[in-house]
């Protein structure tokens, strides 16, 4: 279907599945004593979340299921994503298989999501959201730059049923994608 505003978002169809799979947002190195699991967002983390929060509520209804990888920088991405797209935080799913997930792992957990979820967000690491976007779509992209998102349309009823390949890539979107302004 096509957007019927900029402001509204593309209704959801209830056939097949929708997932939204998005690397956590920018992380801070500045403290050496933090193990890799505890590392916060920095302030471009801080600045690119909200915004990619918010282009997704402008294009694409709330997601009826959102988990995330229990990493600081992941779970904060997801938080701050969630209240810009109006998802309830406090119904975030940890998924601790999803922190430092190989694209198997990753796909396994998504087809465990509910299986009354008509679509789904699920934030994690790379390089597994990057190759996991890249097996289900089939498609070749390089690398997802951190608070990267990729929104896939399958065309099965449940979860249980994804496969690699059959994925639609209907939107793939960054925090430096931004249109140009015109003069």
């Amino acid at each position: 279907m096509e957007k019927i505003s900029d402001k509204t978002p593309i209704p959801q169809s209830q056939s097949g599945k929708k997932l939204v799979l998005i690397r956590h947002a920018k992380s801070s190195w500045g403290d050496a004593s933090l193990d890799d699991f505890d590392r916060p967002l920095n302030p471009r983390g801080f600045r690119d979340a909200p915004d990619m929060g918010q282009r997704l509520a402008e294009k694409h209804q709330v997601p009826d299921h959102f988990a995330a990888s229990p990493a600081a920088r992941a779970w904060a991405t997801a938080e701050i994503i969630a209240q810009a797209w109006n998802f309830p935080v406090t119904s975030l799913q940890v998924v601790k298989e999803a922190y430092e997930a190989s694209s198997s792992t990753l796909i396994e957990l998504v087809r465990h999501f509910p299986a009354e979820a008509h679509s789904a967000a699920l934030t994690a690491h790379n390089p597994g959201i990057t190759r996991t976007i890249n097996l289900l779509a089939g498609i070749r992209i390089f690398n997802v730059p951190t608070c990267g998102v990729a929104v896939l349309q399958f065309p099965v009823d449940r979860w249980t049923s994804i496969e690699v390949g059959t994925a639609e890539l209907i939107e793939y979107d960054f925090p430096k994608n931004r249109p140009t302004e015109d003069p």
